[in-house]
Parts: structure tokens; C-alpha cells; sequence
């Protein structure tokens, strides 16, 4: 079942995935700060233009996630805005349907966050390969060691990039992955998350994607044309959460094509 722009939205808030989101404002403004810092753990593999000061970052995030604005305040409860997460849902439709409407696209998915946005990526790559796209696998078993010292590689599964380590599918924000990707084959249009999409928006492929509030430089490169579109909400809630979500978006694909 498809729900309504008002149906998605009270579901957003009640799952948690966007409104008052699990993130904490401790956390969040810990990020702005790292990404300020320019911490290549927090830059996802985006070169930045900008100098991009820690209230140049809150100010974007409440801008584009919905944050509280308010620099002084610093515990508690931040929040996602559920009108902007279903804005850039509608956004990342109308780009991966003209992207649907090209002769033949080639296409890569991945994720960082196998325990959570994997199913919407799956249900997108299956979607995109419906209507003629290709879905390309680079890289696959290609290996580096983590800043663990583990050695992981590139795996697919139904076509979606993720990291594997001896037999389990890793959360990351490594963009390292990507840029094999990209060595070996490069696609037109990515849609990807962490790392993944910012590696390839920084070699200047159209990604698109979706971030937390947490995650500021997917909103920061987007400011900078480097990530065509980010999405605003919770990475990491039940999957089954983001079901009426990625109804809804492929609707609004469907319907553009």
C-alpha cells in the first residue's frame, strides 16, 4: 500500500525515522565539530570548497535536517524534520527517474548500513534494473585492512554493495570501497549512503542518497553540488520501518517516468 504525503509523514515520527529521532544532540553537534575540524573520519570522502566553521555546519543541518537551530542548545533530545525528509524523497525520485529515462544508465547501489537502509537499497536496485537500468558490480572481492587492522572486502548481494568481514556484512563509513569502485568501473549514477556516496560525489558522478543527522557532510557536499540529493532521517531503525517510505518513493519514481 502507498501512503499519502500525510500518511508517510505520521509514520516517519511514530518509527522514529524522522521527528525525534534517537540521535542526540550531544552526538550531532560531536559531528559538526569533527566535520569543522575536517576529520577525514567525518568527511565521508568529500574534498571540501567551503571553509565550513562549526556554525556554518549547525546552521546548514537545521536548514536541510530540521536540527534544532539553537547553538546553545547542546543536550538532550535533536530532531529530524519529517516535511524535509519526505521534500528530499521527492527530490531523489524526480533524479532517479530522468536517470531511468537515459539510454541504458549503469548504476551502482551501496550501503553502509546493512542492518538498517539495506532493504531500501535492495528494493531501488530492483526497481532500476526493471527499467532498464544496469546494475554494475566493480570491485568485487576487492580487500584493504579497516583502521582495525581486519581486512574486509567489497561483496554484493542482489546487486547492493557492502563491506564484508569473515562472513558478516560491516557498517562503515569508509569511502576507500567507493573509490575501488570507481577504478575499476565507472558508473553514471549512484545511489549510496556514507563513504559510498561520497566518494563518488567527490569524483563528480551524480549520487544521490540519505544521511542522519548526524552525518553532516552528505548535507555539506550537497550545499556544494558534489551530492546531487541527501535525504534527512534515521539510518539505523527496524528495516521494516522503511517500508511505507520506500513505497512511497518509488511511486513518485514510477509515476515520473
Amino acid at each position: 500500500m502507498i501512503p499519502t504525503r500525510a500518511e508517510l509523514r505520521d509514520h516517519l515520527v511514530r518509527t522514529a525515522i524522522a521527528g525525534d529521532v534517537a540521535t542526540s544532540r550531544e552526538n550531532n553537534l560531536d559531528h559538526y565539530r569533527s566535520l569543522a575540524l575536517r576529520d577525514p573520519g567525518y568527511l565521508f570522502g568529500l574534498t571540501l570548497d567551503g571553509d565550513w566553521t562549526y556554525p556554518d555546519v549547525l546552521e546548514l543541518m537545521a536548514e536541510k535536517v530540521g536540527v534544532v537551530a539553537d547553538p546553545a542548545y547542546r543536550e538532550g533530545q535533536d530532531t529530524i524534520d519529517p516535511d524535509r525528509t519526505i521534500d528530499a524523497v521527492e527530490e531523489l525520485a524526480g533524479r532517479v527517474s530522468k536517470m531511468l529515462r537515459r539510454a541504458a544508465p549503469r548504476l551502482v547501489v551501496a550501503t553502509g548500513h546493512p542492518t538498517g537502509l539495506l532493504t531500501v537499497h535492495l528494493a531501488l536496485a530492483r526497481f532500476a534494473v526493471a527499467h532498464g537500468a544496469t546494475l554494475l558490480a566493480p570491485a568485487e572481492g576487492w580487500t584493504y585492512a579497516s583502521g582495525l587492522g581486519r581486512r574486509r572486502r567489497i561483496r554484493y548481494l542482489d546487486g547492493v554493495a557492502m563491506l564484508e568481514d569473515h562472513g558478516s556484512f560491516v557498517h562503515t563509513h569508509d569511502p576507500h570501497p567507493m573509490r575501488a569502485i570507481i577504478a575499476e568501473e565507472r558508473p553514471d549514477f549512484v545511489i549510496a549512503d556514507h563513504g559510498w556516496a561520497g566518494a563518488a560525489g567527490d569524483a563528480g558522478i551524480e549520487t544521490v542518497g540519505f544521511a542522519d543527522s548526524n552525518d553532516p557532510a552528505l548535507f555539506v557536499g550537497e550545499a556544494e553540488g558534489k551530492i546531487a540529493v541527501s535525504v534527512p532521517l534515521d539510518d539505523n531503525v527496524l528495516p521494516r520501518f522503511y517500508a511505507p517510505l520506500t513505497s512511497y518513493l518509488l511511486d513518485r519514481i514510477a509515476r515520473s517516468l
